[in-house]
């Protein structure tokens, strides 16, 4: 049985990355699925390439307008408003762990009959999560720390210029190991890295990302943090990458106080996980994101400062390839989606219907 999928124009800005790419929209529409595309300025596959192999293409924004039977798709958050939400949506809510706003979220479905699969809780019957972006998110996070680091050696101000994607993997390799470079040279040596978190999706990518730039990496994970934090050894490193999502309350990784240890190495930090609203973060550092726009926020000042990176779109950096990963992995459920109520929809439909009782 088949379903109708309505793919929306992203409106965060530079969110490159799409849920369905051109290739999984083809093998949609072979086995007589209807794939509308909204046309998207900031998309990195043309909506011609959407067009040549048979979706129907509408404009952007326009997605409240179609059948009501449709399912709309996307990635991150609707655009703000307190409409009311008839169809079933199918995106990153970030609603279920009581985040700012939360309730304003989840209202507008039950208010208007829809229903929200988010796809961050589209899993497995073992609970795994059946699409992620984790690795991709992880690699790019590292990334962005090692570029904070080279800015505090080398005196930049603002220390990490605004962030742009790159065609690829090679190219932001390439882009480092220039800038790393410069860098260590000003210091006198390349930064250490600790990675808590390190044999998770994210935690790989952003290990994969130090070793391809040959630093010296800790690679934490539950045997090393199931005594709790805060831990010492954080502060021993020249960078602190986390790739933990929790979502029950745990003893923090660092604090506001450890980092005033006076014998702190630590300049980065850097919270791939990215989850400053809610109760549960391991970094409470924080109490907002940071943006492609001022990618490095200034935590402490002085000979030995600490800059802060917590941007929740990391994978756009590399928008092509997250994308082509995030949406192979979510094809084998998307095809099942001619069964909502069933296997993975269904336990994402229970997980909605849960969380928006009594709202």
């Amino acid at each position: 049985m088949s379903a109708q999928i309505w793919l929306r124009a992203e409106t965060k800005p530079h969110e490159r990355r799409t849920a369905l790419t051109p290739e999984s929209a083809a093998a949609l529409l072979e086995v007589g699925f209807g794939v509308t595309v909204e046309a998207s300025g900031q998309s990195c596959f043309p909506v011609e390439s959407y067009a040549d192999i048979g979706c129907a293409i509408a404009d952007a924004g326009t997605w409240p307008e179609a059948p009501s039977d449709a399912f709309i798709m996307g990635l991150k958050e609707l655009p703000e408003s307190s409409a009311s939400l008839i169809h079933r949506h199918i995106y990153f809510a970030h609603a279920y762990k009581e985040q700012a706003g939360w309730q304003d979220v989840l209202g507008r479905f039950t208010r208007g009959g829809g229903a929200l699969f988010d796809l961050e809780f589209l899993v497995d019957a073992s609970g795994r999560r059946v699409a992620a972006f984790g690795y991709w998110a992880g690699f790019a996070g590292a990334a962005v720390a090692v570029k904070t680091w080279c800015g505090q050696m080398l005196g930049r101000d603002p220390v990490v210029a605004a962030l742009s994607d790159y065609a690829d993997r090679d190219a932001l390799i390439a882009d480092l190991k220039a800038e790393l470079g410069d860098a260590a040279a000003a210091a006198g040596r390349t930064p250490s890295v600790i990675v808590i978190g390190a044999m998770g999706r994210s935690g790989s990518g952003a290990v994969d990302l130090a070793k391809a730039l040959d630093l010296e990496t800790s690679e934490w994970d539950m045997a090393e943090t199931k005594i709790g934090g805060p831990f010492d050894a954080v502060l021993a490193h020249d960078i602190f990458v986390n790739c933990v999502l929790v979502f029950s309350s745990i003893p923090p990784f660092v604090t506001k106080q450890t980092i005033l240890a006076p014998d702190r190495a630590l300049r980065v930090v850097c919270d791939v996980s990215c989850d400053p609203f809610g109760d549960y973060n391991p970094v409470p550092l924080y109490s907002e994101c940071t943006t492609f726009e001022a990618p490095a926020r200034r935590l402490l000042q002085g000979d030995v400062p600490l800059d802060l990176v917590a941007i929740d779109h990391l994978p756009s950096m590399l928008p092509k390839e997250s994308s082509e990963d995030f949406s192979q992995q979510l094809l084998p459920t998307l095809l099942q989606l001619g069964a909502p109520d069933d296997g993975v929809w269904g336990r994402a439909l229970a997980v909605f219907k849960d969380k928006s009782q009594g709202l």
